[in-house]
C-alpha cells in the first residue's frame, strides 16, 4: 500500500482499512506459529501498513483539531 493511495481515504475508510490490516497480522502471525507461512516478509510489510494508516489517520485527527480553535 502507497502513502498516495492512503491520503485519498476518509477517516472512515482509514479505520476500516486499519481493522482490516490488525486481523490480516493476526492471522500472519497465527500461520507463523504453526509453521504454515508462506512468504514472512508479509509480516514487516503488513505492519508497516498499520504504521501508515495511524500516521495519516493522526495526521486527519491534528488538522482537524487545529481548525477548531
Amino acid at each position: 500500500m502507497k502513502a498516495s493511495e492512503i491520503k485519498e481515504m476518509t477517516l472512515v475508510e482509514l479505520n476500516n482499512k486499519l481493522e482490516e490490516l490488525r486481523k490480516e497480522l493476526f492471522n500472519l502471525r497465527f500461520q507463523h506459529a504453526v509453521n504454515q507461512l508462506d512468504n514472512p516478509m508479509r509480516l514487516k510489510a503488513v505492519k508497516k501498513d498499520i504504521a501508515r494508516v495511524k500516521t495519516f489517520i493522526r495526521e486527519q485527527e491534528l488538522k482537524n483539531d487545529g481548525s477548531r480553535v
